[in-house]
């Protein structure tokens, strides 16, 4: 009843604080006090309640517990390899399209849309409770039908349930056998694949999963808008700042190609490495000479390079051409 809102600020805390006590996550609590302080912000903007009785409400430190990292490709190979045909079907599709267990639970045949090349997401499953459509590789697509047809799927759960490690209900033309304890499985596989499960840059779970499915799209040409729709996020400050992760060996290539562009010279040892801009905008084969490589002499003599520029008249228009290089001799007391 509306009345019950009237000094609730204290109860709500008190039993958000429980909540987060039992394990729920700060996301998943600070989920919680917006859906009650939306309802309350519509009271007060329809009239049924003066004030907004959870003004005041702390807020909860959303920063994830587990930090996970995102299997490289070469881990995703080595997985796929070891564990056997419905862990890999189960495997590749959390991969290729980033569903969390539970959503992959809840897929049947009747979701598969062959003629879009996808899956049709339900809102009554869906984390973010909205209908969707993911798109999958075809080939996926058909290996996930053959599979449903075949009735591995079902056997495989009615199986597990006769085991009583799970008491879901299997839905008719169920498209997966998802485990009940997917991440113990995972981590036996992570093992057999000899993949570490915790390093220094974060754990591999069976969320992982989505994590390195959110890396892959952002490693691809999309947009940063497509790489938000694929992941299925409000916002793009969530698929990036979140679930996005950076590959040490990618900003160490980041950091060469700006050395390339900006350093004219490159030493090696014992040798001198010209370069000599023949790609330069304005150049002329006359103006510009190959790549060459100038060993150091003997004698004491070694080889300086000289920048020499082509005159140009001051009051042509004609932009400056680009310099070409010429490599002199001197002796070691010789002033530079």
């Amino acid at each position: 009843m509306l009345g019950d809102l009237t000094g609730v600020l204290g109860r709500v805390e008190k039993q958000l604080r429980e909540l987060q006590a039992q394990g729920r996550t700060g996301k998943t609590v600070s989920n919680y006090a917006d859906t009650l302080g939306a309802f309350c912000d519509w009271c007060v903007r329809r009239g049924y309640l003066e004030t907004d009785p959870l003004d005041g409400l702390a807020p909860f430190d959303t920063t994830p517990e587990v930090r996970r990292r995102a299997m490289t490709p070469d881990e995703i190979t080595r997985l796929l390899a070891v564990c056997p045909p419905e862990r890999r079907l189960l495997y590749e599709t959390a991969l290729f399209s980033g569903l969390r267990s539970n959503e992959l639970r809840h897929l049947t045949l009747e979701h598969l849309d062959l003629e879009r090349s996808g899956l049709r997401l339900e809102a009554d499953w869906t984390k973010n409770r909205e209908e969707g459509f993911q798109p999958l590789p075809r080939t996926l697509l058909e290996r996930l039908k053959a599979f449903v047809e075949s009735g591995e799927p079902v056997r495989l759960c009615e199986k597990n349930l006769r085991q009583g490690s799970s008491r879901r209900e299997v839905p008719p033309g169920t498209l997966l056998y998802v485990l009940g304890q997917a991440a113990k499985i995972m981590s036996k596989d992570l093992a057999v694949a000899g993949i570490p499960e915790q390093t220094a840059s974060g754990k591999l779970d069976f969320h992982a999963l989505r994590t390195a499915f959110v890396n892959l799209v952002e490693y691809g040409q999309v947009s940063p808008k497509e790489a938000q729709d694929l992941a299925r996020h409000s916002t793009p400050d969530f698929t990036f700042n979140v679930y996005g992760r950076s590959r040490e060996g990618r900003l160490v290539e980041a950091v060469e190609r700006v050395a390339q562009a900006v350093l004219p010279v490159e030493r090696v040892p014992g040798e001198y490495r010209m370069a000599v801009g023949a790609q330069q905008e304005n150049a002329t084969p006359s103006e510009t000479k190959e790549l060459r490589l100038h060993k150091i002499g003997s004698g004491g003599r070694t080889r300086t390079p000289r920048l020499r520029f082509s005159p140009r008249d001051e009051t042509s228009t004609e932009p400056r051409k680009s310099p070409t290089y010429q490599c002199v001799s001197r002796s070691p007391g010789q002033r530079r």
